[in-house]
């Protein structure tokens, strides 16, 4: 017998699921295929949590299960030890910007920075305590000195030094290294003040040199230009404090599609390459980055990814891979669409889930899920169209009817002439169901 999510738990993938997004928790109830690309994801997991870098472009149309994968990805690597950052991108948000899109992009992943223990994001002072705190402990079972010894000091700042030293020898890496001796000194201190600053600097909040240098001493900030040397060295950073690597996710590739400008699309483009050639090349440590898209934002050869030469070259795959015989370790992960016993397995967790939550027996038969499915998958341009998100939402509506009128069963709501389908992304006009002589 399957484990009953908690009500807070049902409710969030619920109301998610209805409102087109992917809940951040309680996707263990509900998942269903895409075993493949999972497996092929961790085994990336895997390579980063050994000292490796990896790099995946996940690919797939509106409400294919994209964000769903990355979700997935971010829960288990959270769950395995690693910190997790991640950021949608938007006009504002890019990777590269006349006016600070790639330093906002920056924040956002920064703003996101979850753990196991704080998985809905700001886990960058927990984490620097938790640093500082385990040296403690480190250096009290090692040495045997009492915290109040002075030597005890002195001992705790060697081992601070040693992940200090390591820090200064990469790019940017001295002043990365600066903030985090000045953090350790206001946190002997007490001093929280003194400490939000340091976090303030590792989040890219500071705007002009002058500032950081007189509370910081440091002379560099957190630019559009330098932000991703910063995720590199985070990643050691975090290793040395004890978590497994640094896993960066990155939806919405669209956004940089829809630049109008093409020098603008190129730069970003252009900061794209960086990544994933220092990932490829080895140039990176403990550092995965995965990132969604559409088909059109990849593949549009005037617009898209493969509008960048050298982007093309490297992501183009070779002529013995096929829909058939798909190359999951290749950078990119084309989703397929979920089949139809997959679709079914989905929505009969679904309606479980719904009649916990809402404290009524399940009722709902195989004949009445596959009758919602069949009209699902007649309707217009289904059969190469239709996805995931469009069948959970008109069946989430349709279980919340048929609770709200115990008189009506799943086949009286689809027999009803009034029955419409869930708006796709492209805000289409709906169209409307009439099964008034469907039978089963």
């Amino acid at each position: 017998m399957e484990k009953k999510a908690p009500k807070r738990i049902a409710t969030a993938v619920l109301n998610s699921l209805k409102g087109g997004v992917v809940p951040r928790v309680g996707l263990e109830y509900i998942a269903v295929g895409r075993k493949p690309e999972i497996d092929a994801l961790l085994h990336d997991v895997g390579i980063i949590g050994e000292g490796g870098a990896t790099f995946r472009f996940i690919v797939g149309r509106y409400g294919s299960g994209k964000s769903f994968l990355l979700q997935m990805i971010r829960n288990y690597a959270m769950e395995k030890g690693f910190v997790v950052v991640d950021a949608d991108l938007a006009p504002e948000r890019r990777f590269s910007g006349s006016k600070g899109q790639g330093l906002a992009t920056y924040r956002e992943l920064m703003q996101n920075m979850s753990t196991r223990t704080k998985p809905d994001g700001g886990a960058l002072p927990l984490i620097l305590e938790r640093w500082l705190s385990s040296i403690q402990a480190e250096t009290a079972a090692d040495t045997g000195l009492d915290p109040k010894n002075p030597r005890f000091e002195q001992e705790v700042r060697k081992k601070i030094y040693t992940v200090v030293n390591e820090l200064e020898g990469m790019v940017n890496g001295f002043d990365f290294a600066q903030v985090i001796m000045f953090y350790w000194e206001k946190y002997q201190l007490g001093d929280d003040q003194g400490k939000a600053k340091a976090v303030k600097w590792f989040r890219g909040e500071y705007t002009t040199k002058t500032e950081a240098k007189k509370d910081l001493g440091v002379n560099l900030i957190i630019t559009d230009d330098i932000w991703y040397d910063l995720l590199k060295l985070f990643a050691l950073f975090l290793v040395r404090a004890g978590y497994q690597g640094l896993l960066v996710m990155v939806d919405e590739l669209v956004n940089i599609f829809r630049i109008p400008f093409r020098v603008t699309r190129q730069y970003n483009y252009e900061k794209i390459l960086t990544m994933y050639n220092d990932t490829l090349q080895g140039k990176a440590k403990y550092l995965g980055i995965f990132m969604g898209g559409t088909p059109q934002c990849i593949e549009d050869a005037d617009k898209g990814l493969f509008s960048y030469d050298a982007l093309r070259s490297r992501l183009t795959e070779g002529r013995f891979s096929s829909a058939e015989n798909r190359d999951l370790l290749a950078p990119i992960i084309r989703l397929n669409p979920l089949s139809y016993e997959e679709m079914l397995v989905l929505i009969e967790k679904l309606a479980a889930l719904h009649a916990d939550l809402y404290g009524y027996p399940m009722k709902t038969t195989e004949q009445e899920l596959l009758a919602f499915l069949k009209i699902e998958y007649e309707r217009i341009g289904a059969s190469s169209h239709i996805t995931p998100r469009e069948v959970i939402r008109d069946f989430i509506e349709v279980l919340n009817i048929t609770y709200q009128q115990p008189g009506k069963d799943i086949v009286a709501v689809l027999n009803d002439s009034g029955f419409v389908f869930a708006k796709d992304e492209s805000g289409e006009e709906v169209i409307q169901a009439e099964f008034a002589n469907f039978d089963l």
